[in-house]
């Protein structure tokens, strides 16, 4: 009924397919994201792939254990059917002993003491550009303001290096991202079927100020980097740009995931949009 199947092993074609037509389908999930972002990953299966758990693992000093992969907000179990509790119990149990500790962001609904509650933030885009904006608070409206007096342009296709490069410069000190990870951005963003979206803030001289980075599936579009230097900032640059993405994207029926954030500053700013609080839970284990 339900077993652990390495990578090599998944039938990717269901696996996909399981995570796509899932009730609460993540890009994170999908096949060709998670062999860019971990360093290995393997799959608990309910039945012919009616639901489905990625495990993303590695090793350090001998000692393998579960992880929450960078740029990888939330994973699951990812079920074509509805369930409860108890199928996510059934998964949980199915956890191979030989991981010692296990921490996984879950974005179903949990109520078991090891799981720890988290906020995301997203908006529906199923109503018109204006009505949508009434829903922006008045600073938001303000930082609207503020760039189109600006004079400075907002262009899309934005190379990804130039936004790493303009994050490493103002947040590194800040922000610790290895290297790595940093490639795999920029990797996830060479594929395709993760439907890349770059968008920067160009100033008078055409250099770089602020820069986004999302992907897109069938459901959600998903606000995964950023970056401003002093410049994007006084100009409400990242502003600028989430309010581009909601004009381009108004009566899509999609929906805006900001993903996070559980720091106050930057929860206050999704917020500002008219976003809703959506909860994930943190799942935590150890074995020693």
């Amino acid at each position: 009924m339900i077993q652990y199947i390495q990578r090599k092993d998944l039938d990717i074609k269901k696996y996909d397919s399981c995570i796509q037509n899932s009730l609460n389908p993540r890009i994170y999930a999908l096949s060709d994201y998670l062999d860019i972002v971990v360093d290995h990953w393997d799959a608990i299966v309910f039945k012919d792939y009616q639901a489905v758990m990625p495990i993303p693992w590695r090793s350090k000093y001998l000692i393998k254990y579960i992880y929450p992969p960078c740029w990888t907000q939330q994973l699951g179990v990812f079920s074509i059917d509805s369930f409860d509790a108890n199928l996510i119990e059934i998964f949980l149990k199915a956890i191979p002993k030989k991981f010692l500790k296990t921490t996984l962001q879950f974005n179903n609904k949990c109520s078991h003491e090891q799981f720890t509650p988290r906020t995301n933030f997203v908006l529906k885009l199923n109503k018109s550009y204006q009505n949508i904006q009434q829903g922006y608070k008045k600073n938001r409206k303000d930082g609207i303001k503020k760039f189109i007096k600006s004079g400075y342009r907002i262009q899309e296709n934005i190379n990804i290096v130039d936004v790493i490069d303009l994050f490493k410069e103002n947040y590194a000190n800040e922000v610790k991202i290895n290297f790595q990870d940093y490639a795999k951005l920029q990797k996830l963003t060479q594929k395709k079927k993760l439907q890349p979206i770059t968008f920067g803030v160009l100033d008078e001289s055409n250099h770089l100020v602020s820069g986004s980075v999302f992907f897109k599936d069938e459901k959600r579009i998903y606000y995964v980097f950023s970056a401003n230097n002093n410049k994007g900032n006084k100009v409400e640059g990242n502003t600028a740009i989430l309010n581009h993405m909601i004009a381009s994207y108004s009566n899509s029926g999609y929906t805006l995931d900001f993903e996070g954030s559980m720091h106050p500053g930057i929860a206050s700013f999704f917020k500002s949009f008219g976003s809703v609080s959506e909860i994930y839970y943190e799942y935590t284990r150890q074995l020693f």
